[in-house]
């Protein structure tokens, strides 16, 4: 099974984030222009919290709240798991299918390495059942 360190080798080494401070809408706007789904919070060089396009469209749009008056901080995820470099992809999957949630940070140590999403997973689970199957029909023609 695939480790996270062979998705993160395969594209670049960005890190899109925001700090807590920062209005909601300079954050939907990042999350637009970028083309993603979440953004990492990190406030003095600390992983801080997740702000997810859930997160905005539960806590804000719902609630009747400003995008351009709400802080980050009083709507992103601040109990946020994380992984390593380690991590195989079947872990992370059930981590994040256990927990209901589409975007993993990956660390080391204090240190934000990356971010990993659930497209991500898929899209290498995927390619190994495709190898799989490609070997087994193979074996079977000889």
């Amino acid at each position: 099974m695939s480790k996270i360190s062979q998705i993160l080798d395969e594209r670049p080494d960005d890190i899109w984030s925001v700090r807590s401070d920062q209005s909601v809408l300079d954050a939907i706007k990042l999350m637009a222009e970028k083309g993603i789904g979440a953004l990492l919070v990190i406030d003095d060089h600390r992983l801080s919290g997740i702000l997810s396009e859930r997160d905005y469209t539960r806590k804000v749009i719902l609630a009747n709240r400003s995008s351009r008056n709400t802080h980050v901080s009083e709507i992103m995820t601040r109990q946020v798991k994380t992984i390593t470099r380690e991590n195989n992809v079947a872990e992370c999957m059930t981590l994040m299918t256990d927990n209901d949630f589409r975007h993993l940070p990956v660390v080391d140590g204090d240190r934000v390495v990356g971010m990993i999403s659930i497209g991500d997973l898929v899209k290498v689970v995927i390619k190994e059942q495709q190898f799989t199957i490609d070997q087994l029909e193979q074996y079977i023609t000889g």
